[in-house]
């Protein structure tokens, strides 16, 4: 009972009375190190906060957040978006087709879903809306595929994911791309599907001269995914590795060629980075305390037995978990959702026959659908704060979206070929 309100009960409580996420791990490692673990000296907590941060995959995060954030702002993910606009026409729907499209491009290069809705939205937005596309549908399509991010690799949920259930951050990398390209697929359907429906006008035809022009101003944006998944998968460099490299491509290329970017720019964005990256990571180090004083405490392997002795089948139990990461990761950020719940669902899920690199996929796609269902999705404040779209209006904007990602979900869920079969190809 104890060990329930120390490491459960006490979390929810906390952040209920709207306690900082890092101080509700920081305070719930104490307390349950106090009442449960009383035998091991409160030293063992701080050492468990900076070993947490001493991992070399863990190094990815701040560097793809650095790299996204320079490409966003330094000309590579506008052009690419602009090459993928002047490719896509001619049919009912080509607007938001490559709208989806520039989403699931701008994620192979950057993990930040908030960075995805307003690079991508700043460039759609207004054409979309010219195009007969109402402003609700328009920002709710924005809204939705923004989410993509977060399950296209490189992934900062799924590096995290890798960290805490100790799985190769590639691999999880690689069963990322079919999931996420799944679900830009079933996007494009629906909304060339809605186009036809609503007998919206086709969209300009594709002008040969404007592609070639536009691609050849997007050479080097082009590159940069390349360089990044071509480089991890071909067995080049880790994903660790990949992100370092990624910061310099993107430096040179912004600052040098493109020359969108200054030096003194460069240092903004540095900053910026910077404190996007501190509050990740001092919530990594508070939550590396909280799991492994739950872990040492024997609590999993509990609960792995409790679930055992409830003789709940596999399907069952993937589907409390579905319904339980979904309204977690609509009022917690990915991160820190990850960091709460990874410790805990994990072993259950592997205790009952789920492969590690599959759940991190069911983890990482609840929690990116978690991200815009209402009513507290974060990212639907974020496009509040961006768009000046009223809530109730997004709210019911992105609820076609909503299913389609749920389905998709389902599939996912219970069809585990689709993540583990491309892991096979790259043996």
């Amino acid at each position: 009972m104890i060990n329930t309100i120390a490491c459960v009960v006490a979390p929810i409580l906390l952040l209920a009375f709207g306690m900082p996420i890092f101080l509700v791990f920081l305070f719930s490692a104490v307390l349950f190190q106090a009442a449960v673990l009383s035998s091991i000296p409160l030293q063992a907590v701080p050492t468990a906060i900076f070993g947490s941060l001493d991992g070399f995959a863990l190094l990815a995060v701040p560097l793809f957040i650095f790299a996204g954030d320079i490409m966003a702002r330094g000309g590579i993910a506008r052009r690419l978006i602009e090459f993928i606009l002047s490719m896509i026409g001619g049919i009912r729907g080509s607007l938001p087709v490559a709208t989806v499209a520039s989403a699931s491009a701008f994620g192979a290069m950057s993990g930040s879903s908030v960075a995805c809705v307003a690079a991508i939205g700043k460039l759609t937005l207004p054409s979309l809306q010219k195009s007969g596309y109402g402003r609700t549908y328009s920002v709710s399509l924005i809204t939705a595929t923004g989410v993509i991010d977060v399950i296209i690799p490189p992934s900062i949920p799924m590096i995290l994911y890798a960290v805490t259930a100790q799985q190769p951050v590639n691999v999880l990398f690689l069963a990322g791309i079919v999931p996420g390209l799944l679900i830009g697929a079933a996007l494009c359907a629906y909304v060339v599907w809605r186009a036809r429906r609503d007998k919206m006008a086709p969209g300009e035809p594709v002008q040969i001269k404007q592609v070639i022009e536009r691609g050849r101003n997007a050479v080097w944006a082009i590159f940069a995914p390349v360089l990044i998944l071509g480089g991890i998968y071909g067995g080049i460099f880790t994903a660790t590795e990949a992100a370092g490299i990624a910061c310099v491509y993107a430096i040179v290329v912004s600052v040098f060629i493109h020359k969108e970017l200054s030096v003194s720019q460069l240092w903004g964005i540095t900053k910026e980075s910077s404190m996007l990256v501190g509050q990740i990571m001092i919530i990594v180090a508070a939550a590396g305390a909280y799991s492994w004083l739950i872990t040492t405490s024997g609590l999993p392997t509990r609960l792995v037995d409790f679930i055992a002795s409830m003789d709940m089948q596999a399907w069952m139990l993937l589907m409390v978990i579905n319904v339980i990461l979904l309204f977690i990761g609509s009022v917690l950020e990915p991160p820190a959702a990850i960091l709460l719940l990874a410790p805990l669902l994990t072993p259950v899920a592997y205790s009952a026959g789920v492969d590690p690199i599959h759940f991190g996929l069911i983890v990482t796609v609840n929690l990116a659908v978690g991200l815009f269902m209402p009513p507290f999705g974060l990212n639907l404040f974020a496009t509040n704060a961006l768009f000046k779209t009223p809530l109730p209006q997004l709210y019911r904007g992105v609820m076609p979206f909503f299913f389609i990602y749920v389905s998709v979900l389902l599939l996912l869920t219970y069809v585990p070929s689709i993540t583990l079969a491309p892991l096979t190809w790259f043996k």
